[in-house]
Formats: structure tokens, sequence, C-alpha cells
């Protein structure tokens, strides 16, 4: 693990894949066939399944656990206290791992602090979903999301920014156009 900062408190199970240049900090713990990409920021308090994978650039932020099935593309941001589910209908006397739904975020998505994702859906690029909400469906690239369960209200840009009707940046002058999959940089 070159140019790799693990805090003293964290625990990396033998066998898991950190990229260059990701930090991870205090009480984290990175399981065995986990993945996470280069330049990662990994916040205190995290836990990382197995067979997670994280691509380059993401940063998780405190008390965020991912578990089996979850992907996250390049650059997500994952909020404090964020949630991922991954098995629908979860019991403590019966063992489900069989049940296991993947969860795809992808690139550059951001997940607001304290919102959950419920498991099998699908997190467009560069969706923003608000803090607090409840994702239970597929979200389109660029949709901006809020509440519970969680409802599109708008489209933002590659930046961050709420786009305009005319799906313009007002912050940074991108433009944009409608797409089945959501939206696309014009």
């Amino acid at each position: 693990m070159k140019d790799v900062f693990v805090h003293e408190t964290a625990i990396i199970d033998s066998g898991a894949k950190i990229g260059s240049g990701t930090h991870i900090w205090h009480w984290t713990h990175v399981c065995s066939s986990s993945v996470i990409g280069q330049k990662c920021n990994i916040g205190q308090n995290v836990f990382i399944a197995d067979q997670v994978t994280i691509g380059n650039g993401c940063k998780i932020q405190n008390n965020v656990s991912l578990y089996n099935g979850v992907i996250l593309e390049d650059d997500v941001f994952c909020g404090p206290s964020m949630v991922f589910t991954n098995i629908n209908n979860p019991r403590a006397k019966i063992r489900k791992m069989d049940q296991i739904r993947p969860t795809l975020v992808k690139q550059g998505a951001t997940l607001g602090a304290n919102c959950t994702i419920v498991c099998g859906n699908i997190i467009g690029r560069y969706a923003f979903i608000g803090a607090g909400s409840v994702v239970t469906k597929n979200i389109l690239d660029h949709a901006l999301v809020v509440g519970n369960p969680a409802k599109q209200t708008g489209w933002v840009c590659v930046c961050g920014e709420r786009l305009t009707n005319g799906l313009q940046c007002h912050s940074c002058g991108k433009n944009y156009q409608r797409m089945e999959r959501g939206l696309m940089e014009r």
C-alpha cells in the first residue's frame, strides 16, 4: 500500500486493496475482500464490508457503513452518518446473506448526511441526494432528490449547483439537455 495513510486505531484486514494517496482515519474497519481506489478520504468510524468497491477520489464522511454489494464509482461523496442497506427484509434470527441486493452509486454523486439508500437501486451520475432523504428507487443522472420517499425536485450541475429551468448552471455556465437516463452536458 504505497502512500496510504492509516490511523493507528484503524483495522485493515489482510487482503484489502487500498489505492495510493488514500487516507483512512480513526476507528475505521476495512474488511479483507474490499477494494478502495486512489486518493480517497475515509472518515472516522467507517465500516467497509467484504465485497465493497470504492472508486478513486471518493470521500466517505464519519459514521458510514458500506455493506456487501455496495459499489461506488469515482468521486462519490457520502455524507456523515448516511446509510446503505443490503437486504430488503432482514431478520436477526434468519440468515439472509444470499438475498443481498447490490447498490451502485455512479460517478460524482453526492449522498447527503443521514440519507438512506435502500438496496438494489442505482444512483445516477452527479445525482444529489438531499440530507435525510430515503431513496427507494433508481435516481437519474444529475437529479436532485429530497424527502421520504425521495422525490425529484430539480437538477444539479457537475459542480453541484442547482440548474435553472432552462438546464443551465448559474455558477459555472454549463448547459445540459434531457436524455433517457437523466441529463447530459451539451
